[in-house]
């Protein structure tokens, strides 16, 4: 099918999907089409396939702020003064200052996951009783849904905890204002499990990628499973889980050849470099079809930043090139800047500090992230970048933390990865592990190699969380008397639209 074909079809499929990650806990379709009326040919499932992944494209914000910004990487510095953001944080700081409540819960709706995954329910339920698709094609189908199920509740438990489990898709019915009840957080993960088993089975031996590794794939599922089962062996799944995480990132770098480092860091980011070999599964963007919806969050005004001094040129910002069109209201914080290696050059590909000039020095006045640089487009900046959700320096660091609770050697996957941060100034002697002052701890090193590789990809709070409920305490405001805090309260809308519904423990009720 040709692609601006596919196109229109996955736009008829959205009227299914309209409203994915929208306001409300709904879990049935929203759309006006028949049911009867569609599912009539393989275009129709194709179709459908695509609109799911533009529903999952619709839930990059929540992500990323479920996945960074209650950890240690972004906020204002304790004692600083400085007015840097220029604008109203918004509310933003209850999530880095971790006073969530049901009124400022961060991300509401339990981040729209709900309403994607009765789709995901309806496109099971249609594939395994039709024999219009291929069966190539039927049993890819079925890998991409098991797979995205199981990621979006992965998403559900780590940060809710005890959260809803629909399985069956409503089409009949007008649940906007369903009364269920929460299942238990072991629960949730004995169906995030068998997902997964149920994508390897229906990927079987295909580990191809499609749409230019936008789509969910084989790959997908077995970083997935190291995820989980890495998340499992801190609670009891010990090196028995270890190895099964092991194993999934043994069976990618097995069967797909092809997966390698980028030589140039930021090339697995920029534009013109989408798709490139590094990456596993990312959200795409373009240009006049979507961009990034958290992006403007994290960069400051054209006016605003033109105040200040970027002491790598040494010259004040200009509005020829740093228009970045954006409203900062998530700053990077200095400590976070400090905390790279100058050799690093993830440092300056990251982040941009901005500085004060007095008496002739250089004062810095923030930080704000830069990962993203966009494209231009009628003399602004428009955040084209994909979204990576899993690339292969991250199997690199999940590797070196499986065979580390196995108390095996993972100095050369933490090494690859630091050799192409430090590049031309790399001593292994000296920057390579275990030679690292962190590195005295297999943990503090794989969570700040993993902190420096993958800042503003949506990892950090997670990779605390599944390190233990310490590391959390020691690298947030988080302490062990509001152990609560480790999950997310759920908003007061969708209490009061779920009277079977719970307040997370530990936050006050209403």
């Amino acid at each position: 099918m040709k692609k601006n074909q596919r196109s229109i079809l996955a736009l008829l499929a959205l009227a299914f999907l309209f409203g994915s990650c929208a306001k409300k806990l709904d879990l049935a379709p929203v759309s006006t089409i028949s049911d009867a009326n569609y599912w009539k040919t393989a275009d129709q499932f194709s179709a459908f396939v695509a609109g799911l992944h533009i529903a999952f494209r619709n839930c990059t914000r929540s992500f990323e702020f479920l996945g960074e910004i209650r950890a240690d990487n972004f906020g204002t510095d304790p004692g600083n003064n400085s007015a840097f953001t220029g604008e109203s944080v918004a509310d933003y700081e209850y999530m880095w200052n971790n006073n969530l409540s049901a009124d400022k819960a961060g991300v509401p709706n339990f981040g729209g996951f709900y309403t994607n995954i009765n789709q995901i329910n309806l496109l099971i339920s249609k594939l395994n009783s039709t024999d219009i698709v291929t069966p190539e094609d039927q049993q890819y189908y079925l890998g991409v849904a098991y797979g995205m199920r199981a990621f979006y509740y992965f998403q559900l438990l780590r940060s809710w905890g005890d959260v809803i489990i629909q399985t069956e898709p409503t089409v009949s019915i007008d649940v906007s204002n369903l009364a269920k009840a929460a299942s238990p957080s072991d629960s949730v993960m004995a169906l995030i499990k068998a997902d997964i088993a149920l994508s390897e089975t229906s990927f079987g031996d295909d580990y191809t990628f499609r749409e230019n590794k936008s789509y969910w794939s084989k790959a997908a599922t077995l970083m997935l499973k190291a995820n989980v089962y890495l998340w499992t062996s801190y609670r009891g799944g010990g090196t028995g889980d270890a190895t099964i995480a092991l194993n999934a990132l043994n069976d990618i770098q097995q069967h797909i050849s092809s997966l390698r480092l980028m030589d140039n860091y930021m090339d697995v980011f920029s534009t013109p470099h989408k798709d490139n070999d590094e990456i596993i599964f990312a959200i795409h963007n373009q240009l006049n079809e979507s961009s990034q919806p958290f992006a403007s969050v994290f960069y400051p005004q054209t006016n605003f930043i033109i105040n200040y001094y970027d002491s790598v040129s040494q010259q004040k910002f200009n509005v020829a090139n740093s228009n970045w069109a954006g409203l900062l209201q998530v700053p990077v914080k200095i400590a976070t800047f400090r905390t790279f290696n100058d050799k690093d050059t993830r440092k300056w590909a990251a982040i941009t500090a901005a500085y004060n000039l007095q008496d002739s020095h250089y004062q810095i006045a923030g930080c704000f992230l830069t990962k993203y640089k966009g494209q231009q487009d009628a003399g602004k900046t428009v955040y084209t970048d994909d979204y990576p959700i899993y690339r292969y320096a991250g199997l690199l660091l999940l590797k070196a933390e499986a065979e580390s609770i196995l108390g095996m050697d993972a100095s050369q996957e933490i090494n690859m990865v630091r050799a192409r941060a430090y590049g031309a100034d790399y001593h292994e002697n000296v920057d390579g592990y275990p030679h690292q002052p962190v590195d005295k701890s297999w943990q503090e090193a794989i969570l700040q190699e993993r902190r420096f590789e993958l800042m503003g990809e949506g990892k950090r709070w997670y990779d605390l969380r599944r390190m233990g409920d310490d590391f959390v305490y020691k690298h947030t405001n988080i302490q062990p008397s509001d152990a609560y805090k480790l999950l997310w309260p759920i908003d007061r809308n969708t209490l009061t639209n779920n009277s079977a519904l719970q307040q997370t423990p530990g936050y006050p009720l209403f």
